[in-house]
């Protein structure tokens, strides 16, 4: 029941921020904009932590991996999220985003060993057909640069994304829990915005109206801190290849919000490409149960 609770609790808020990411830009530039949004969540994290007696200190042999949660999961990987949202409407973003499953599986590999089965290589097919589909109007047929350059953005955004499960992962397996990893992480991620604020000489622009701070509140209290304590808590319970299926409906969510709000149109073919993304992604989840139940049958033996 826990599992199930942050499983549709992650889907429902991050399939929502898209639309808040969107209301963000314009007058305000990406880096300031990322910096209110994690400054703000850490701000609130930490202090919360601080009120409650609960805030603990990583180890010296903790914080280089806290470091590259930050650097992937609170900074770089928003960095590119925000400025492909100038490119490409937020719903078809979030549709490369989950992707994250089969970024997640390639990773797990590399890192920590974890087999890639055929399951995941016809996934990787099916979501690469369906995108296809969904930017094949903007891409291949109107040729149109910017639709471009919000795909690479998006997949570079996807694959800082699923680094930072994997040095979550590592936390959490050296002790440290997800409510600690992000209060740092957010901390430090909030630091390396303002150092490339001030390194670029992007001018701080105050949050020009209502509609912009409203935003700002919700990716900042329920996007960042309740959302990613959600999921991470998910990779540290679930391992990070399952945690990453919670992507699979992210794509339902912001692209039923973008066609009422950014009028996205469906077509026949950008359904079929949706439907085909989400056929991937739900082969991929389809050997778990059957993970289960041979495990289950081990034990019994």
């Amino acid at each position: 029941m826990t599992n199930l609770l942050l499983f549709s609790s992650t889907v429902l808020i991050w399939g929502t921020t898209w639309i808040a990411i969107a209301l963000q830009i314009g007058p305000v530039p990406v880096l300031v904009s990322v910096f209110y949004r994690f400054g703000l969540a850490a701000l609130i994290l930490v202090g919360a932590l601080l009120i409650s007696g609960r805030l603990k200190v990583p180890t010296l042999k903790q914080q280089p991996f806290v470091v590259v949660q930050a650097l992937s999961l609170f900074c770089c990987n928003f960095l590119c999220f925000y400025h492909a949202a100038a490119y490409v409407p937020s719903g078809l973003i979030s549709v490369v985003f989950s992707l994250a499953t089969v970024y997640n599986a390639v990773n797990a590999r590399i890192f920590f060993g974890d087999p890639i089965k055929s399951r995941t290589l016809l996934a990787a097919a099916l979501g690469v057909a369906g995108l296809c589909l969904l930017f094949g109007p903007d891409v291949f047929l109107a040729v149109k640069p910017d639709s471009w350059k919000g795909i690479a953005l998006s997949a570079l955004g996807t694959l800082f994304f699923s680094f930072g499960n994997m040095a979550s992962r590592r936390n959490s397996a050296a002790g440290l829990s997800p409510v600690t990893a992000n209060a740092w992480g957010m901390t430090y991620g909030s630091l390396a915005l303002l150092f490339l604020i001030a390194v670029t000489q992007t001018p701080v622009v105050a949050p020009p109206d209502r509609t912009y701070i409203a935003a700002l509140i919700y990716l900042s209290a329920i996007g960042s801190v309740v959302g990613f304590t959600t999921y991470l808590m998910l990779v540290s319970r679930i391992g990070s290849q399952k945690a990453a299926y919670a992507t699979v409906l992210f794509p339902v969510v912001a692209l039923t919000l973008s066609s009422f709000y950014e009028d996205y149109h469906w077509t026949p073919a950008g359904i079929l490409g949706l439907t085909l993304t989400l056929a991937g992604n739900a082969v991929m989840f389809a050997r778990f149960p059957l993970t289960l139940r041979t495990r289950e049958k081990e034990r019994i033996a």
